[in-house]
C-alpha cells in the first residue's frame, strides 16, 4: 500500500545547532532518569510526528518501478548530498555497479533532500543524472546533518511503499568501502529474514552530555541515562520487514537527531535485538569503522570499511578486484 505523501512548507526546516526535532522532543519526554525508553504505546503527539512522518514529505525525484524490474535480492540505500556527484559516480563504477555478483540481482539508490541553495543548474542535472542511472531519489527537506533522520525515515517508507519484494536492504554512507561478495554469500548463509538487522553494534552507550560533542543530547531532549543497543550508521544490513515496522514504530519512538540511534529506540520499542557481525577467533568486527589503511588481505575478510574519498575507493577496488595476489 503506498504511503500518500504531500507538498508542505515544512520541507524548508532546517534544525541547526539546536534541532527542531530537539525542541519537539522536549514537549513529549518526561524529564525522567530512568535506564531506558518506555515501551508505552503512547503515540505521539501529531504536531511532532509531522516533523519526522514521511507524509509530511514528497519525493521529488522517485523511482517507483526499480523493483518491480529488478526483484533485488539486496538494495543499497545512500544518503548524499546533492553535490556529491563524485562520490555517486564512484559507487556506480565500484562496490554497487550492476552485475557484480553472478545471479544475485542487486540495486542501488542515493538519497538526497533539498540542497540548502537553490541552484537551478543543480536541480537540473540531478534530474538528467536521474533520467541517466534511474537511482536518484531526491526529496524536499533540508539537507542538513541535523535532518538525517528524516531521510532514514524517508528510506523505510520508500523500501515499504515500493521495495517490499527484496529480501535485504543495506543502509551505508557514500565514504564506504563494501565487500559485496562477502556480504551476498554473508546473508545467503543466514536462516532469519524476518527481524533481523545487524552490523556494528554500540551495545553501552551513553547520552553525550557535553554541549561542544557533535552527538550532544541534552536531558531535556533524552532524559534517560542509557541508550539501547544501535547500529552504527556507517553501514547496516537488515531484513526488508523492518523496514515497515521500523516506519510503524517511529509513530511512537521520541525523536531525536542522531539517525542510527534513533533506529535503535525504534528497534527498542519493538523488542528487536540487533546482531553483531563479527568473528571471534581470531576476533574480526565485520563492519568495521575504524579507518584502516588498505590491505587487500585485511578488506577481503570484512564487509565495510569507511573513511575514504572517491578517488581512494577507486585505487581500492581496482587493486581488490585484481588477481594479481592471493589470501
Amino acid at each position: 500500500m503506498i504511503i500518500s505523501l504531500r507538498f508542505t512548507p515544512l520541507r524548508y526546516l532546517a534544525f541547526g545547532s539546536v534541532s527542531l526535532l530537539s525542541l519537539l522532543a522536549c514537549l513529549v519526554w518526561k524529564n525522567s532518569e530512568s535506564e531506558l525508553p518506555s515501551r508505552r504505546l503512547v503515540p505521539l503527539e501529531d504536531h511532532v510526528f509531522k516533523v519526522i512522518s514521511p507524509s509530511t514529505y514528497r519525493y521529488k525525484l522517485n523511482q517507483p518501478k526499480l523493483c518491480e524490474r529488478r526483484q533485488p535480492f539486496l538494495v543499497f540505500m545512500i544518503p548524499v548530498t546533492a553535490d556529491d556527484s563524485e562520490a555517486r559516480e564512484t559507487i556506480r563504477k565500484t562496490w554497487a555497479q550492476d552485475n557484480l555478483v553472478p545471479n544475485v540481482n542487486t540495486a542501488r539508490l542515493f538519497f538526497i533532500g533539498q540542497p540548502g541553495d537553490l541552484l537551478q543548474n543543480l536541480e537540473e542535472r540531478l534530474r538528467t543524472e536521474s533520467k541517466t542511472y534511474g537511482d536518484i531519489i531526491q526529496m524536499d527537506f533540508l539537507d542538513t546533518y541535523h535532518n538525517l533522520t528524516i531521510k532514514t525515515l524517508m528510506i523505510m517508507n520508500w523500501l515499504a511503499t515500493y521495495c517490499s519484494s527484496a529480501q535485504y536492504a543495506m543502509k551505508v554512507d557514500a565514504d564506504i568501502f563494501v565487500n559485496v561478495p562477502y556480504l551476498v554469500d554473508y546473508l545467503q548463509k543466514i536462516s532469519s529474514q524476518q527481524d533481523y538487522i545487524t552490523g556494528s553494534v554500540i551495545a553501552d552507550g551513553h547520552p553525550r552530555r557535553d554541549q561542544n560533542s557533535k552527538w550532544y543530547l541534552s536531558k531535556e531532549v533524552y532524559p534517560e541515562s542509557a541508550l539501547p543497543p544501535y547500529v552504527s550508521g556507517a553501514g547496516y544490513v537488515f531484513s526488508i520487514d523492518l523496514a515497515k515496522k521500523i516506519s510503524l514504530a517511529s509513530r511512537f519512538v521520541r525523536p531525536i537527531p542522531m539517525e542510527d540511534v534513533y533506529v535503535g529506540l525504534c528497534l527498542h520499542f519493538l523488542d528487536i535485538h540487533p546482531k553483531f557481525s563479527r568473528t571471534l577467533l581470531p576476533y574480526r568486527n565485520l563492519f568495521e569503522i575504524r579507518r584502516l589503511d588498505y590491505d587487500k588481505c585485511t578488506f577481503v575478510q570484512r564487509i565495510i570499511v569507511t573513511g575514504f574519498s572517491p578517488s581512494q575507493l577507486l585505487d581500492i577496488w581496482y587493486d581488490f578486484q585484481s588477481t594479481s595476489s592471493s589470501c
